[in-house]
């Protein structure tokens, strides 16, 4: 009788820890929003905040003082852990799609100066031509804990950062023991286990293309113990004088813009890193490309969003990018 009181208070103890309600957290970080849902009794709040200012003391090009600002600067200058890794990443993702995926291309893309006034800027080709000499992550290169590159060359994490840091918090969430988590910065994705509060798989929404800043979602999908990112070209664009629409996506071999009809790439992958840089290659690689690519990297699946020859949407799933 004892054994079965006791077994009985153990099951309560475990359904009412299964149970609890989600600590749920949100703010600004890395130019964006974010929200941070997991089942525990503790808030991490401060630990995460001090997660976000290493990695952006890190790698943040906004900020002055930042071992990448200080090394596109050209001042003596030690990277650090999360640098490295990132740095790795990022040459790994270079090398497989062929230059597609550069961080330094970002001096090129400050030239075009994508912004909000809608217009083509007519840059000299002449001062193109010279800041491609510098472009070139092939270029770049790390000696134990210091980075050797070109001195005009301006190295850029921004395709690649936030997915990183939804990997960070999402590895610190799992050092703590917590099992079922979903990190979001600014729309790069991370989910554990489950969501406890609804006893449900975490669920994402894929959003669908407006270019009037609009905003509805087109599908929602489970995800499982993986990592999405999305990367978008209908919020960032410019129109030439013919009306032809061009993304803030640069060429990484000419340094001019390139002329797209894909409007919006998810990548799952087993880590938002990853996701999170292919997502930024895959556009500038194009559809056909993609495909081809993909028959040989089956664990990345890929939903693209784009414009047909008569300006409809359509939507293309591959290697098992989950349905609604």
């Amino acid at each position: 009788m004892k054994k079965v009181a006791l077994l009985l208070i153990l099951l309560a103890i475990i359904s009412c820890k299964k149970n609890q309600d989600n600590i749920k957290l949100t703010g600004f970080v890395f130019g964006t929003s974010y929200s941070i849902i997991y089942n525990s009794e503790i808030n991490y709040q401060t630990q995460i905040d001090s997660l976000f200012y290493v990695i952006n003391k890190s790698m943040s090009t906004y900020q002055p003082n930042s071992d990448i600002s200080k090394l596109n600067r050209n001042e003596e200058n030690e990277v650090d852990e999360h640098f490295r890794r990132v740095y790795a990443a990022s040459k790994g993702v270079f090398k497989a799609t062929e230059g597609a995926f550069d961080p330094t291309i970002g001096a090129v893309v400050n030239a075009w100066d994508f912004g909000p006034e809608g217009k083509i800027i007519n840059l000299d080709s002449l001062k193109i031509d010279s800041l491609m000499l510098s472009v070139g992550f092939d270029k770049v290169f790390r000696v134990h804990n210091n980075i050797i590159k070109p001195k005009a060359a301006f190295i850029d994490f921004n395709a690649i950062a936030k997915g990183y840091g939804v990997d960070v918090i999402g590895e610190f969430l799992e050092s703590k023991g917590i099992k079922n988590y979903l990190v979001e910065i600014g729309g790069e994705i991370r989910a554990k286990g489950e969501n406890t509060e609804k006893q449900s798989p975490w669920k994402v929404g894929i959003e669908m293309p407006h270019f009037d800043k609009e905003q509805s979602i087109l599908k929602a999908i489970e995800i499982h113990d993986e990592a999405m990112a999305t990367s978008g070209t209908y919020r960032k664009f410019k129109i030439d004088s013919l009306g032809n629409r061009y993304a803030h996506i640069i060429d990484t071999k000419t340094g001019y813009p390139s002329k797209t009809n894909l409007l919006s790439i998810s990548v799952i992958a087993s880590d938002c890193m990853t996701a999170d840089a292919y997502a930024t290659a895959f556009k500038a690689m194009g559809i056909e490309k993609v495909k081809a690519f993909l028959e040989s990297h089956r664990e990345l699946k890929v939903f693209f969003i784009f414009e047909n020859d008569k300006k409809e949407l359509e939507t293309m799933a591959l290697n098992g990018f989950p349905d609604m």
